[in-house]
Order: C-alpha cells, then sequence, then structure tokens
C-alpha cells in the first residue's frame, strides 16, 4: 500500500497526514486513496493489452459513489448482482453498455431495470431465469443479451464462504448442462445468447484454478461457436487475491499471461470483474482506542469500530495489518476488539500490535473492499463516514449516520 505511507512522524495517505482526517472528521471512517484505485484498475487494463477487453468492477466490493465515479471517469466497466447496484452504477455515470449483471435470484423488477437501462448483458444463472426473462421481454417487447454464467465445478482454493464455482455452489450452470440449455434457447424468442460467462470465487491466491476454469469454460465457448451460435463475450470473472499478511498472490499481468492463449482462441471481447484487487488496498479504517483492559493474561485494546464496522475478521476470519497514525514503533501482544456485544467481535487477536493508548488512532490496512459494503447497524451502531483522498487534498463522500437515521422508516401502528 505504497499510497499509505509514514512521513513527518506519522501516517498519511498519500499526501494527508491520516491523524488531519481523524481529528475533523471523527472515527471510525474509512479513508480512500483515489491513486490507489486508479493504479489498480491501470494494471488491470494494461495486463489485458492486446486483447479486446473490458475491465468490469465488481460494485460489491466497495459502492461508494464517489470510488465509483472515479472508476467510470477511466473507463471501466461495471459488474452489479443486485437492482441497487445497478441504481448507483447509473447515479456514478457508468456507460449502461458496459454494465454486466449476476446474480442467482434476480427478481422481475431487477430484471426490468436492467432491461430499462440497456445494460450490456445479464448472465443467467439457470433455466429457469433465462425462461423468466424472455417471458418478460416478450410481454414488454423488449429484447435480452445473455450469456450464460457456467459453474466449472474448480476450487478455488479460497475460503469456503467465497468459493464459487464448485459443483456444490450455488452459482451458475454445470457445463455438462450448459451446451442443452444453449440449444434451447433458439426456442425463445426475445433473448440472444453472445456470452459465456463463469467465476470462481474471491481471493483467489494461485493460478492453477484460474487456468483449469478457463480452460473448461473456453471449450464451451469453442464448442457453440462451432454449433453456429455467435459467442461475442467471453468473462472470466474476477477473485484475484490481495496481500494482505504474507501471502504471495499473481499479478494481473502474470494471471493473464498464463490464460491468454485460450482468452485469443475463443475470438471474443474478454470480460473481467474484479472488486477486491481495485479497491482493497485503496481503503483504511481509522479507529479509535476508547479503553485498554487485562483478563487474566490477556491484554485487550478496545476499540470504537468492532464487527458492524469491519465484519471480515470476524466471519472469515481475516487478517488485516493494524498500524498505528502516530508512528512509534513500540508493540505490544493483545486482541483488538470493538464495542459489539459479542465475543467474536474483534478486529485483530492474538497479534503484535501497536502499544496504542486510549485516544490513540488506528489504521486497519487493505479494508477498502468488503469493508463498508458488509457493515450494518447491528446493536444499533450507526455506519461510519467515508471519505476521498486526492494528492493533498480530501472531503468526506459518505457522512457518517446518527441515530436518528437508525429508525428512519420505521412506524409504530396506533394500535400500540
Amino acid at each position: 500500500m505504497d499510497d499509505f505511507h509514514y512521513e513527518g512522524g506519522g501516517l498519511r495517505c498519500e499526501g494527508v497526514p491520516l491523524s488531519e482526517i481523524a481529528a475533523a472528521a471523527g472515527t471510525p471512517t474509512y479513508v480512500y486513496s483515489h491513486a490507489a484505485l486508479e493504479r489498480a484498475y491501470t494494471e488491470l487494463d494494461s495486463a489485458f493489452s492486446g486483447l479486446d477487453h473490458l475491465v468490469c468492477y465488481a460494485v460489491k466490493a466497495n459502492g461508494n459513489l464517489a470510488v465509483l465515479r472515479a472508476l467510470a471517469a477511466l473507463g471501466a466497466g461495471a459488474d452489479i448482482v443486485s437492482g441497487g447496484e445497478l441504481y448507483r452504477v447509473m447515479r456514478a455515470g457508468f456507460d449502461p453498455k458496459k454494465v454486466v449483471f449476476a446474480g442467482v435470484g434476480k427478481t422481475e423488477q431487477e430484471l426490468m431495470s436492467g432491461l430499462g437501462e440497456r445494460i450490456l448483458l445479464f448472465n443467467v444463472e439457470s433455466a429457469s431465469e433465462l425462461e423468466h426473462l424472455d417471458r418478460l421481454c416478450a410481454r414488454f417487447g423488449k429484447r435480452a443479451r445473455v450469456a450464460l454464467r457456467v459453474n466449472p465445478d474448480v476450487d478455488a482454493g479460497t475460503h469456503d464462504h467465497v468459493a464459487t464455482g464448485r459443483g456444490r455452489d450455488k452459482f451458475g450452470i454445470p457445463v455438462d448442462e450448459a451446451l442443452a440449455l444453449a440449444e434451447r434457447v433458439e426456442d425463445y424468442r426475445c433473448v440472444d445468447l453472445i456470452g459465456i460467462h463463469q467465476h470462481i470465487g474471491s481471493q483467489i491466491t494461485k493460478l492453477t484454478p484460474y487456468t483449469e476454469s478457463v480452460e473448461r469454460s473456453a471449450g464451451l465457448v469453442a464448442e457453440l461457436e462451432t454449433r453456429g451460435f455467435d459467442i461475442r463475450y467471453f468473462n472470466i470473472g474476477g477473485g484475484l487475491g490481495i496481500p494482505y499478511k504474507d501471502e504471495e498472490t499473481p499479478t494481473p499481468k502474470e494471471l493473464v499471461d498464463a490464460i491468454r492463449p485460450m482468452l485469443e482462441a475463443t475470438g471474443t471481447k474478454i470480460l473481467c470483474e474484479m472488486g477486491r484487487y481495485i479497491a482493497g488496498g485503496a481503503g483504511v479504517l481509522m479507529t479509535s482506542v476508547i479503553y485498554r483492559k487485562k483478563s487474566g493474561e490477556k491484554s485487550f485494546i478496545v476499540a470504537d469500530a468492532g464487527m458492524n464496522d469491519l465484519l471480515r475478521p470476524s466471519l472469515y476470519d481475516a487478517h488485516h495489518e493494524v498500524l498505528s497514525v502516530d508512528e512509534d514503533g513500540s508493540v505490544a501482544n493483545a486482541d483488538l476488539v470493538g464495542p459489539v456485544c459479542e465475543s467474536g467481535d474483534y478486529l485483530a487477536r492474538d497479534r503484535e500490535l501497536p502499544d496504542a493508548s486510549e485516544g490513540d488512532v488506528l489504521a486497519i490496512m487493505d479494508a477498502g473492499a468488503y469493508g463498508f459494503s458488509m457493515a450494518s447497524n447491528y446493536n444499533s451502531r450507526p455506519r461510519p463516514g467515508e471519505v476521498m483522498v486526492k494528492g493533498d487534498s480530501w472531503a468526506v463522500v459518505r457522512e457518517r449516520e446518527h441515530s436518528a437515521e437508525l429508525v428512519k422508516g420505521e412506524l409504530v401502528p396506533a394500535f400500540l
């Protein structure tokens, strides 16, 4: 995370001291680096050089409008999985012809919204969805461009909760069933099958699962083309991992070089849908120490951020480096925990952490992806604010929630 560095006695995001942001915006607060977003997107885009391609940002990783607008301005496409994400990308200025819509449970309203915006592709995940989409199009005089999302039955070697390409996972259509379903498309009046899509998981740190899955899916593309289908798009999915701790992760160039011959052989436009790789290293979560306490030999650093602000450590036992905003170098073995009433509410456990005093500010690193987007109001805690930094300038891009917003939309009926 070169855009987060120590300088002048403190941790900075680009040219701005994080202590300045913490003092003005408070904590917990997410801070994003525009330069880091741009660098990661450009690295991905350059890796596909020589191929007709489109890098689609996976909005589920971080859907803040400022993040989205920055990426849309760079020419990115968008990978969405809900009607709400479609609304976000349209508000952020994405070209609908660069939007692909995935997800196993798209509602009729969501399908209609995608049709209304004339998005590039629906990634269809079942025969039932394909039939439903065709009926909707026929009823309202629309046509839909679709890609079949196939399940290549490849284990991505990642956490069980984010593996999506195994035969037992809920996503996609088994490769051996996709040909039969494709043949049935000719019976539908209002859908055009022009793509194949795959996505095998998130935080992938090895090339082998990627190459195996692309080989299987590219073989399906070739077979469909021999049967006369006009397959124009091959979406290889996303999931390229980042080094949270000491993982050795492939670079985008290493990934593309490993699969380039297979991609070239398809003769299609290549889509990818990276989220974590673009946003993960571009963000930190700042949190202030409320208390220090001991329980027997166990030491705790109690912070104002908890699992409702950053769920990944509790949900996945994920590792995030923790740095002091004020550089001092001393460390202590402790758990960094939050104020939520759950024993699973921790941000770091049994770790050498900055030996922070009450009132000190810590930065939880690599929190730009699946940080705020998974935040909740559990324990009726307002969600944190968000800040974007560009060079020496910074601005709040989401205001911190207030207590009144926690009950917005709730009604007490007259009979109570």
